[in-house]
């Protein structure tokens, strides 16, 4: 039997639940009002224009308050997805930062209600050198989009607040928005996985984006030999043995099998040997490892990065990797521990 107390602390929690979802509700509701218009696409080809050559100039993001901290966000955003970024605060601009804005950039102004006067105050000063600003607003009917070259509105928002006072929809929504244009412009900038690991060499997104030849610590020829599919388990064992020997003493914790033509036949671990020895101890002179090898096992091309690694062992529960190129030929293996020094994956 509950406490009375117990029942108003759980009615408590009770009402504080259905608060809190009423205002993901609220801010999700926000989002999903926005529509994509012609200003948009205008919004995308003016920066496209601004941060291309010959121009080749940056997207200054400006904007006062909790639209000024979206805005911060919007710029990290811009510049990590491959669009030159800074954010530049409307009244420092006032004070001599608005020598930060080249002739050849483009502004991003943020302002729910679009009259703040040290935002106005600035995109007129810009709209006076012709300085293509865009603009993220509620409603058209404001200064600040009057004086944008290309005005995105989220519409009439509702704050999940309660009193509709604090910035909390219509500063998810401006978010939302800056996101979408971000990610839209890096589309039309074909900006790939190649491109995303230049703009993030460090911390876990780096790692996560290293190709997998630069990972792997076993290579075919190197410190891991190709074991004929013929061979007796025995004969192949003492192989990587005296190849480890040769090159360091250490070995993987498993074996690449090749067919005649070098390509990949099947994988042989640790795991299977256990098995194996426990089953048909005293055979091993004898059984041929094509016949006790997993064949065709899960792979990844050479061209894969670590992020592909961790998905794979995860969804399938494996530690070893083979990689092949792409004629299907082996070139290495990468290993669980490979990944837990990449500090990836957990060991």
């Amino acid at each position: 039997m509950t406490t009375p107390i117990q029942q108003h602390l759980d009615a408590t929690l009770a009402a504080q639940a259905a608060f809190a979802q009423r205002v993901l509700t609220a801010e999700a509701s926000a989002i999903s009002r926005i529509t994509i218009d012609a200003a948009f696409h205008k919004a995308v080809d003016l920066i496209l224009t601004a941060t291309t050559a010959p121009r080749h100039g940056c997207i200054v993001v400006g904007g006062i308050g909790k639209s000024g901290l979206i805005g911060q966000k919007l710029s990290a955003t811009l510049a990590s997805t491959g669009s030159p970024s800074h954010f530049l605060h409307p009244t420092e601009a006032m004070h001599g930062d608005l020598g930060r804005v080249g002739k050849h950039d483009v502004v991003l102004l943020l302002s729910y209600g679009g009259n703040t006067d040290e935002v106005v105050t600035l995109a007129t000063l810009l709209h006076q050198d012709s300085i293509p600003v865009i603009a993220i607003v509620g409603k058209p009917d404001c200064d600040l989009a009057r004086l944008a070259a290309a005005a995105l509105c989220i519409g009439d928002i509702t704050e999940a607040c309660p009193l509709n006072l604090a910035p909390t929809a219509s500063t998810t929504a401006m978010l939302a928005m800056g996101d979408a244009l971000a990610l839209a412009v890096s589309r039309r900038r074909n900006f790939g996985i190649d491109d995303f690991r230049k703009v993030h060499p460090g911390g876990g997104l780096g790692r996560q984006l290293t190709p997998v030849l630069h990972a792997m610590r076993w290579k075919i020829g190197l410190n891991l030999p190709l074991i004929s599919a013929n061979s007796p388990v025995a004969a192949a064992l003492a192989d990587a043995k005296s190849f480890a020997a040769a090159t360091g003493g250490r070995r993987p914790g498993a074996m690449l099998i090749g067919d005649a033509q070098g390509k990949l036949a099947g994988i042989f671990t640790d795991g299977d040997l256990r098995r194996l020895v426990s089953d048909h101890e005293g055979t091993l002179s004898t059984v041929r490892i094509s016949d006790v090898m997993t064949k065709n096992p899960r792979r990844l091309m050479d061209d894969a990065v670590v992020r592909d690694a961790v998905q794979m062992m995860r969804e399938y529960r494996i530690d070893e990797i083979p990689v092949v190129d792409a004629e299907g030929k082996p070139v290495g293996l990468i290993d669980v521990q490979d990944l837990v020094g990449l500090k990836v994956i957990e060991g």
